[in-house]
């Protein structure tokens, strides 16, 4: 998978290089580079933002940095869009970036290229040749590499996604990081201050580029540097390779097409500071240790999460996941359980 970060802060994605992800780098499986948005200005001062149309407090992201650089990194021209809101159809340039074509982009100078050993580097970093750099998609997303997960996301492969961070944005789920994982190649958008143009993303969509717009929870960073490592962290993990034993991706929380919030974990000692762990869970009875793993979690979802209890297929529950609903009290005669009034 072929990772693309534009931010006016690359240098933050350093972070990258450690643990898995270092490791998921070094072995190929990703390639990842963080580009300098002021890399794509012009005047002085690196200008990226400008104050709010109609007034109001913070600056706004200017729409034509962001583009010079979607452009390079695309590999688009301009074009210019008509009153409906679409691409002028006598433009020349390409439409964009359909899905499952050819992955192969050319990047600028000033983005500097991706690097062949698979580390972040940063625009600042770049030889300064000034000699653009063809950036192959990796094979490692190939139809025959799709994870064995039970999600409800489809299983085919994308080709390039641009996703920007958005507080006001639908929410990023599981689903979501495990339809991404079969991307060939992904480009993340920063904003930063009062966020970017809304522009940016309508005009990519109108030429053919796959634009997602996620908010990973309700509440407002100071920057989308942090979601974009939220959202890589949740997509990378999937990928076949990436883990050291896939089987422990299997029972997450979120996790699946009947999701449910994951049990409490243990390990040893079996008794700690006068604390002991569940006594099922020393029975070497395999099957008391699923059932009390099972009831625990959709204890905990009905506890935490109803809303993912609200979502089950009830023709898919065991008789002991019904008994162990309707306990908690859930009803589960219908489609889907209905939470029964309680005194």
């Amino acid at each position: 998978m072929q990772i693309d970060i534009v931010s006016v802060f690359p240098e933050y994605f350093d972070v990258l290089n450690l643990s898995l992800f270092g490791k998921a780098q070094s072995k190929g499986l990703v390639s990842v580079h963080a580009h300098n948005l002021r890399d794509w200005t012009h005047d002085v001062h690196h200008s990226v933002d400008d104050t709010p149309v109609g007034g109001g407090a913070g600056m706004v992201m200017k729409p034509e940095v962001w583009a010079e650089c979607l452009d390079d990194l695309l590999g688009l021209e301009p074009r210019e869009m008509n009153a409906d809101g679409e691409s002028d159809s006598n433009s020349n340039a390409s439409a964009g970036v359909p899905d499952g074509a050819d992955t192969t982009v050319t990047t600028s100078a000033a983005a500097g290229g991706s690097p062949s050993n698979g580390t972040v580097v940063t625009a600042a970093e770049s030889d300064g040749t000034g000699d653009a750099e063809h950036l192959p998609a990796s094979d490692s997303a190939s139809a025959d590499t799709v994870p064995n997960s039970d999600s409800q996301a489809p299983t085919h492969n994308l080709g390039t996604v641009l996703i920007f961070p958005n507080p006001s944005a639908p929410l990023f789920t599981q689903r979501d990081a495990t339809e991404l994982s079969h991307a060939k190649r992904l480009m993340f958008g920063c904003g930063r201050y009062e966020g970017y143009d809304a522009r940016i993303p309508e005009y990519y969509r109108a030429q053919g580029v796959d634009v997602r717009e996620y908010s990973i929870g309700d509440y407002v960073l100071n920057g989308g540097e942090v979601a974009v490592s939220v959202m890589l962290e949740a997509i990378t993990r999937l990928l076949p390779g990436f883990m050291g034993n896939p089987e422990s991706i299997v029972e997450e929380s979120y996790t699946g097409s009947e999701a449910l919030l994951e049990h409490r974990q243990y390990t040893r000692p079996a008794v700690w500071r006068g604390m002991g762990v569940p006594d099922v869970l020393l029975s070497g009875d395999h099957g008391k240790v699923d059932r009390f793993r099972r009831d625990e979690a959709l204890a905990r979802t009905d506890a935490i999460r109803p809303d993912l209890i609200e979502q089950l297929d009830c023709t898919q529950l065991s008789k002991a996941d019904r008994k162990t609903l309707m306990a908690l009290g859930w009803e589960v005669s219908a489609e889907h359980p209905r939470r029964l009034n309680r005194e």
